[in-house]
Order: structure tokens, then C-alpha cells, then sequence
């Protein structure tokens, strides 16, 4: 029991931290290029420990950036649980990929999540402009490879300790 409860412990701290690193104050210009820590962090979990993190997990991060951020009540919410769907459901073929078709394939799944912020922007009547829009997929993207090395060896040590 023990066992399984300090292994939650580094997940949990990562998703923790890119929450903050999402709402943490950035000067004027520089707003813009913030990246979707948040989802970056969570595509990560669910591709290297799907039996542990999964669509609740997302709904429950979503809900969090969106109380955290001001945006509409949901509208994070159903945009992380279309991509943690879709991550679950391709995390065999997506974990075995190099990291240059993962990163291709994280880009996409950006876009899919910028689309649904962007539709349900749309639908709200909100109008954002389009540098708010690209720069935080852009930045996420050059982003993923690093986080995903960075975490990846953490995870790996921590599992062998284990």
C-alpha cells in the first residue's frame, strides 16, 4: 500500500506544478507565449501510466485551470478529456514513436485543443486574438521534447528505486 501511494507522489507534484506554472504571473509581452503546461504535463502521465491517470484525471485538471485562469467553467475541461481520449486510446502505438514523430503528434493534438478552446470561444461570443491563439501552440510544441526528456528521467530513476 505504501508502495503505491509514493509513486503518485511525483505525478502528482508535476501536475501540481504546471498548474501553477499556468496561472503564474508573466509581463505584458511575454503573456503570449506562455505554454499549455498543463496539458503537456498530462499527455506525459497518460502516455507513460494510462492504468493511473485517465479521463477523470483531465476533467478534474481542466476544471482546475479553469477555475484557477478565469476561463468559462468547462471549457479547459472538455478539451483536455478529448485529448486524454485520444492519447489513451493511441498510447501503445504513440509511446513506441521517436521522439520527432511524438513531438508531430503533440502539435496535433494542440491544435485539437486550441480548436475546442476557440469553438467554445466562438460560441461564448469572446473574441481572442490570433497571437493569444498560435504562440502558446507553438511554444508548447519546441517545449515537448524537453519536458518530455526531463520527466521521462525522473520517472524512469524513480521507478527503478522503487
Amino acid at each position: 500500500m505504501k508502495r503505491s501511494a509514493n509513486t503518485l507522489v511525483w505525478p502528482v507534484s508535476t501536475l501540481l506544478l504546471a498548474l501553477m506554472l499556468s496561472i503564474l504571473p508573466m509581463p505584458g509581452a511575454t503573456a503570449n507565449f506562455r505554454p499549455d503546461w498543463t496539458v503537456l504535463v498530462m499527455i506525459f502521465w497518460l502516455l507513460n501510466s494510462p492504468d493511473r491517470f485517465g479521463l477523470l484525471t483531465a476533467m478534474f485538471l481542466g476544471l482546475a485551470l479553469d477555475t484557477l485562469s478565469g476561463a468559462l467553467l468547462g471549457q479547459n475541461a472538455l478539451a483536455m478529456v478529448i485529448i486524454a481520449y485520444l492519447v489513451l486510446k493511441f498510447h501503445l502505438r504513440l509511446r513506441i514513436s521517436p521522439i520527432s514523430q511524438l513531438t508531430v503528434t503533440v502539435f496535433g493534438l494542440l491544435v485539437i485543443y486550441h480548436f475546442v478552446l476557440f469553438w467554445v470561444d466562438g460560441v461564448s461570443g469572446r473574441t481572442v486574438p490570433y497571437s493569444e491563439r498560435w504562440m502558446p501552440l507553438m511554444m508548447s510544441t519546441f517545449l515537448w521534447p524537453l519536458i518530455q526528456r526531463a520527466l521521462h528521467q525522473k520517472y524512469s530513476n524513480g521507478r527503478a528505486e522503487v
